[in-house]
């Protein structure tokens, strides 16, 4: 390949580190990784027209790492690669690409598929790197609490802002919409601690789903594991991002990313190639045998290919994007897609993978929140209670066993007071701390709540798939009619469910994950794989009528309870030696009738009512906590007699999902007897009365 500059450069040989692209005293230095490479090409681009300027062969080789120093270069320049790699015996890919900087922090615009740009020269389709200058002023102090308090709002910038009254036009859809005052005022009153936002790295929408004229509104498909999102940016996409995170972070509340280190946007055999399969292809993909003794990429994402975590290249990058993230732009922690993926090493899964280990010593990344979704698609890919303390998992087996019980499914009771409690058979005392499991009713893969209690099937005809797309075991019920109704009973059952999965939810140990929209009651139709639906099926609709604003209401109400009690979210037992604490005096299970519960009462199919007393510790005499939770799944009303306590106290009803608003649940208190109604949980506390 030849230099051609069209700008005379002064080119030194520079240094191999750090990779990527670094303004120096005299202009930029350049460094990349390609093993394999005969001849790298640094070219640089127009800022504004991103015409090509200069091709420079950098002319330094360190080990497997390219780079020079280019004079006159700094902050804003425009620039990418092509790699010249020869013929290959092993998935040969082409030379004549433009390439994406793996280490780039910055692109210059989104990344659409372009067939005709891609096979005529990608320059034209691939967006340019840029360069950045990092700025060191102050920011704001992350939240401190302790992790058990914690409780994770998912949410996509996108859809958080582009119906929301306050944000202004050209910051709806924005990293500088999301950061509005009324949207985080929102969130700081619902009561969430923690905003898990939906993949914030730059990625590329299928080619299969853009040529159907959709595309990758979730973002699951990166290009890049530094560079922020172009769409979501207005002006500079990384300042007005860590200006997002500086806002929330002022608000109380913390950030955490989606991150998706399983598999990337140029696919298997055929697929584009964008960045890492022109650079190291054979480090950054894992490759199996089939029975036929073809060599093919793995697809244990389910995406055509799988990142090669456990290879030297792909470790070092993964842990340096992390800490790019947050060091540099300030979010609070992760949570993993597929995440055995990243415990692959380097086809099957082990807790004590490198990347993984790396991560549990490194001293920046293990203070960050760590969220693993436990599972992929490859061989032993369902690994939920396998990743070690301090990583939270999300668990399928809580979401799953709460919708079927308050679906009125039968010999699920006993599996819902353990899911309950805290999972512990899946996450066990003294190895796992009580909150490590992450509690979802609802997934942005899925039902939205409100189509929970709407839908019995799927309805994802919009996505072009014939409805054979999503996932067809939802757990859901309709109550007589499939999706919207004028039944006043229908709707009124409805909105009871949706009371007492949330209710549950915040009731649960564990960390409570709420999907972000459901507080609003939103609805997608039906769809429960809405990734390519980039309208208003996904956007959230903050117009609410009375009965969506109860429900909101009743939402912020339950999540102020959760947080007013320690035990109510942090049961420390005395058969947990995981920490030398304990705050829990009784924990007593019930029948309505005030017996004790017994194991063949638990085992029984028609079991559907329960009670549960919780009483804490002596530790603040004027504030005692003692809790009475009735639950009760069956069709039927229930007469329930509570606990025994002193004359001089009684039980002060503090939440009853019977009711639709907060100002109909009627401020009683009891002492013996209470008729708790069919479908529905009570939650009591214990008070002392006032003569």
């Amino acid at each position: 390949m030849k230099q051609d500059s069209l700008v005379n450069y002064n080119v030194k040989a520079g240094v191999p580190y750090p990779p990527g692209a670094t303004v120096t005293g005299d202009g930029c230095n350049f460094a990349v990784e390609s093993p394999d490479a005969r001849a790298v090409v640094l070219c640089l681009f127009q800022s504004d027209t991103e015409e090509p300027v200069a091709e420079i062969v950098m002319p330094a080789k360190t080990g497997s790492v390219w780079h020079c120093e280019v004079e006159g270069a700094g902050e804003n320049q425009h620039y990418a690669y092509r790699v010249e790699r020869g013929e290959e015996s092993l998935h040969h890919v082409p030379t004549d690409k433009l390439l994406i900087d793996p280490y780039a922090h910055k692109l210059s615009r989104p990344l659409h598929w372009n067939a005709r740009h891609y096979e005529h020269d990608s320059q034209f389709m691939v967006p340019k790197c840029v360069v950045v200058r990092h700025d060191n002023h102050d920011r704001p102090p992350k939240p401190a609490f302790q992790p058990h308090q914690r409780i994770i709002y998912e949410a996509h910038v996108k859809g958080l802002t582009m119906l929301h009254p306050a944000v202004p036009d050209e910051d709806k859809g924005k990293y500088t919409g999301a950061a509005h005052p009324d949207v985080i005022k929102h969130l700081v009153d619902l009561g969430v601690t923690t905003v898990q936002f939906m993949p914030l790295s730059a990625f590329m929408p299928e080619p299969y789903i853009t040529e159907k004229g959709m595309t990758n509104y979730w973002g699951y498909n990166p290009v890049n594991y530094f560079a922020p999102e172009p769409r979501y940016g207005k002006a500079d996409a990384v300042r007005e991002l860590k200006a997002m995170v500086d806002a929330y972070h002022e608000a109380g509340l913390e950030v955490i990313i989606d991150v998706v280190y399983n598999h990337t946007a140029e696919g298997g055999d055929g697929g584009p190639v964008l960045s890492f399969k022109g650079f190291f292809p054979h480090q950054a993909y894992l490759y199996e045998q089939t029975k036929t003794g073809e060599i093919v990429y793995s697809n244990h994402s389910g995406c055509g290919n799988t990142v090669n975590t456990a290879s030297p290249v792909m470790t070092t990058m993964i842990m340096d994007a992390m800490r790019y993230w947050v060091e540099v732009i300030g979010v609070d922690g992760f949570r993993f897609d597929l995440a055995v993926c990243l415990g692959r090493d380097p086809q099957q899964f082990s807790p004590h993978s490198g990347l993984l280990k790396s991560i549990s010593q490194d001293p920046v990344l293990k203070q960050a929140v760590l969220v693993a979704e436990p599972w992929d698609i490859g061989p032993g890919g369902y690994q939920l209670g396998a990743f070690a303390y301090p990583w939270l998992e999300v668990n399928d087996r809580y979401r799953d066993t709460l919708r079927a019980f308050w679906r009125g499914d039968h010999a699920i009771t006993a599996e819902f007071a353990t899911r309950l409690m805290g999972s512990r058979d899946i996450f066990h005392k003294g190895f796992r701390p009580v909150y490590t499991s992450v509690n979802n009713v609802t997934y942005h893969d899925g039902f939205t709540l409100h189509d929970l209690v709407s839908y019995t099937e799927r309805h994802n005809e919009a996505n072009g798939e014939n409805n054979r797309d999503g996932h067809g075991h939802n757990l859901s019920a309709n109550y007589g009619v499939e999706g919207p109704t004028q039944d006043e009973k229908i709707l009124q059952l409805r909105e009871r469910q949706k009371r007492n999965m949330f209710l549950s939810m915040m009731l649960s140990q564990g960390i409570p994950h709420v999907l972000g929209g459901d507080e609003l009651s939103k609805t997608q139709n039906g769809n429960n794989n809405a990734y390519c639906q980039d309208n208003a099926l996904n956007w959230y609709d903050w117009e609410l009528n009375k009965r969506e604003s109860d429900f909101l209401h009743f939402c912020q109400h339950v999540i102020q309870l959760r947080r007013s009690s320690e035990l109510l979210s942090h049961l420390l037992l005395e058969d947990d030696l995981f920490q030398l604490d304990t705050n829990v005096a009784v924990i007593r299970w019930y029948k309505p009738d005030g017996q004790d519960k017994e194991s063949e009462d638990w085992q029984s199919p028609d079991s559907q009512s329960f009670g549960v007393e919780i009483r804490g510790t002596t530790k603040d005499e004027n504030d005692p906590e003692h809790w009475f939770l009735c639950f009760n799944a069956s069709l039927q009303d229930k007469r329930f007699n509570l606990p025994g306590i002193s004359p001089q106290s009684a039980w002060q009803l503090m939440v009853d999902t019977r009711y639709g608003s907060l100002p109909e649940q009627p401020d009683i208190c009891i002492q013996r007897v209470f008729l708790q109604a069919g479908r529905s949980v009570a939650v009591f506390k214990q008070s002392q009365i006032v003569s």
